[in-house]
């Protein structure tokens, strides 16, 4: 792909959170970064992981496989998972395309991401 952007993956801790921002192109060779970063808000126990997609530029289906099993493995061990814009149009027509946005609690903003309740507090 010409004019490539460099894949970047950053984390830190804020207000009981895990953030992830992920920039750049993501795709099968830069999806790991991702999936390791993910891999590791799991295990620091933060009561919620933001994954902040605004500065992604490029997405393939490698990002929503990595996404999708993140998704499964928060749910499974009770941590809040948050995917966060605001969304390029190819990061929203992946969702799109292909159906997932239903799998995902997804907001415009890591401000949003922050203060969306729950849904599964209070069942």
């Amino acid at each position: 792909m010409p004019d490539e952007l460099e894949a970047t993956v950053t984390y830190a801790e804020a207000q009981d959170a895990f953030v992830v921002r992920v920039g750049g192109d993501i795709d099968h060779e830069s999806a790991p970064q991702l999936e390791e970063a993910l891999d590791l808000a799991r295990l620091v126990g933060a009561a919620r992981t933001v994954v902040d997609l605004s500065g992604t530029v490029f997405a393939d289906s490698s990002i929503l496989h990595v996404l999708l099993e993140a998704q499964r493995a928060h749910r499974a061990c009770g941590t809040f998972m948050v995917v966060c814009g605001p969304f390029r149009d190819i990061v929203r027509r992946l969702f799109d395309v292909t159906g997932t946005e239903g799998f995902f609690v997804l907001t415009d903003s890591v401000r949003a991401a922050m203060t969306v309740p729950d849904p599964a507090v209070g069942r």
